[in-house]
Formats: C-alpha cells, structure tokens, sequence
C-alpha cells in the first residue's frame, strides 16, 4: 500500500481498546463498531475513530480491519451474518482475526472469503490488557509473508514481538497449544496453593520456594497476585473463555488423532468451575474455585 490504509476494528474491550487507541496514535484513520460496554467506544471517539453501526457498513469504510472478540461463532456470525463483513467488504480487503478461534472455522472462513476477493489472516494475541494499551502485545501471525509485510507497520502499533507462524490457520493452532499451557499451569497453581492450605503451609513460602527456582514464570507470578495479594487486575481473562479454549485445543488434537491424558482433565477443571457459577472470574481465581471445593476461604 502506498498511502496508510483505512483500519476497521470489531471488538474494543479489554484486549481491543488498547489496540486501537495506538492505532489512532499513529494517525491511522480508523472506524470502529459499537460494543455493549459504551465507555470504550467513547473513548476511542473522542481520540478521533469513526463509528460504523454494523459489520457491513465498517467493512466498505476500511482497507484493513481487525476482529478481537470472544469465539469463533462471534467472528462466523460477524462474516455471514445479513449486515456482515461479506455483504460490505470490497475485493482486496484483509480481515485479521486476532480473536482465539477454532481453526478449522478460520480456513472455511478464509475459503468463504476468498470466493469474494477478500483476504482472512490469523494473528491471535498474547500477553494481557496491560500491554495492549501500552503497545506491547505478542502475534502469532498465520498469513503469507507478502501479506505480513504490508500489514507488519500497522501490526506494530500495537504488538511488540510479531511471529510468523506460517501459513492461515497456523496461528489459531499456535495461540491454542499455548493456551493450553498457560491454562495448564493455572490449574496446577490452583491446586498447589490449596494444598499450601489445607497441608499448614504458609502460603508466602511456597511463592519463595517457586520463584527461587526454574518454575517461576509470569503464569505462576499473575497467580500469586491474586492468590496473595488479591489484586483482582492480575490477569484480567473469565474462566469461561478459558472453558471455550480448552474446548476448541481438545477439539483440534482429538481430530488430529493424538492421544492425550492431561489436556481432557484440563478442560475438565474449567468446565467444573463453569458449572459451579465461576465463568465471570477471572483465570487466577481458579484459586478460590479450588479452594472452596475443598472447604477453603481464601482471605480477601
């Protein structure tokens, strides 16, 4: 592209807003669409974004639009959908899924769209809201290498470490394997600092223990957060979007035929604290569903 090209941007909650205010700081214009959360909407307009009043309409007004929403069935509906992306984009318009999707609905999605002259790249995200609105995401990019290097400046508006994980569809797959040990480790925190509880150990003791040695990660500090500090911002991300990913990682190994033991009891975990009425909680208050399983209060 010669000129900076029209950006669109579906979904500008925790993740999204951050995203696209620095696009905005980059003098990109940018059309964004309506969220039930006015307040960053708002925002977004008062530092110059466009509103468009459905998918349709925010797919002619840009060149390049991201999608940064909840599941594949969003982003389905959000395509197909009689206002949709495919009713309003132009031949030669990129669509870049940035949500954690089910891969086999990006390549039909992908397929779909080409049929119409309409490009569809994977570039999920890593990384929490703090480093969205400061410009420092992680992208798993699944695209061509020519199409990743004419969107690669408006990517680094907002992600600091861009990796090509090659082709469509690579980048969902990526994002899910990740999730899947990110998702792992957080119910295995959960279960550590309840037996800390249940066993007499102090708590403080074990986060000393870890972090002097080779498990100390970020995974375990967001953890200790909340666990500890009860900082409710540790890792703003509900329990019940780590269900639908380790539903959709599930999905994707079963059909690829491998045989696994942990990652079903993975799911499982999430699923049970669905079921008890925790899927607004955020990830590491898997501590506190744990804990109350086992009769534990955790203080607050």
């Amino acid at each position: 592209m010669s000129t900076k090209p029209r950006v669109g941007f579906i979904g500008v909650g925790l993740m999204g807003h951050g995203m696209a205010k620095n696009i905005l700081k980059s003098d990109y214009e940018l059309t964004i669409m309506g969220h039930k959360n006015r307040k960053p909407v708002a925002d977004l307009v008062k530092r110059g974004a466009k509103e468009a009043k459905n998918p349709a309409a925010l797919a002619k007004a840009s060149d390049v639009f991201f999608l940064c929403v909840s599941s594949s069935a969003q982003v389905e509906e959000l395509v197909r959908g009689k206002s949709g992306i495919a009713a309003g984009a132009a031949r030669g318009t990129i669509v870049v899924d940035t949500s954690t999707s089910d891969p086999t609905s990006t390549l039909e999605l992908a397929a779909e769209l080409k049929g119409i002259g309409v490009k569809l790249i994977d570039a999920p995200l890593g990384r929490t809201p703090k480093e969205a609105e400061e410009g420092r995401l992680n992208t798993f990019v699944g695209s061509d290498a020519k199409t990743l290097k004419e969107l690669r400046p408006l990517i680094e508006t907002w992600a600091e470490n861009i990796i090509h994980v090659g082709p469509l569809g690579n980048g969902h797959k990526i994002k899910l394997i990740n999730n899947f040990i990110a998702m792992s480790y957080t119910a295995v925190w959960a279960e550590a600092y309840t037996a800390c509880t249940k066993t007499g150990v102090d708590q403080q003791t074990l986060y000393d223990v870890v972090k002097a040695g080779g498990m100390y990660c970020g995974n375990f500090e967001n953890m200790s957060k909340w666990v500890i500090g009860r900082d409710p911002k540790a890792h703003e991300f509900a329990i019940r979007n780590c269900l639908k990913d380790q539903r959709y990682f599930n999905n994707m190994i079963e059909a690829s035929g491998m045989a696994a033991i942990v990652a079903p009891a993975v799911k499982q975990s999430y699923a049970m604290a669905v079921a008890k009425g925790d899927g607004e909680r955020h990830m590491p208050m898997m501590s506190d569903v744990i804990g109350e399983l086992n009769g534990i209060k955790f203080e607050k």
